[in-house]
């Protein structure tokens, strides 16, 4: 089974946000998910992470 990776510019289209945002939710968030640095300079988030993180947010509300 292959993972999927979001940049930052798709985590921002994925909720409306500019593509710094998630690098802010990093900083202020502590339940945000870490990015992996798959390259130097690639950075990247696993979706798989991104949407567990949606459904612990959607539970907590």
């Amino acid at each position: 089974m292959s993972q999927t990776y979001l940049s930052d510019r798709q985590i921002g289209l994925r909720y409306g946000v500019h593509h710094l945002t998630p690098r802010r939710w990093l900083k202020t968030d502590p339940t945000f998910p870490k990015p992996i640095r798959l390259t130097p300079g690639c950075t990247r988030w696993k979706l798989s992470d991104i949407e567990a993180w949606e459904a612990a947010k959607a539970e907590a509300a």
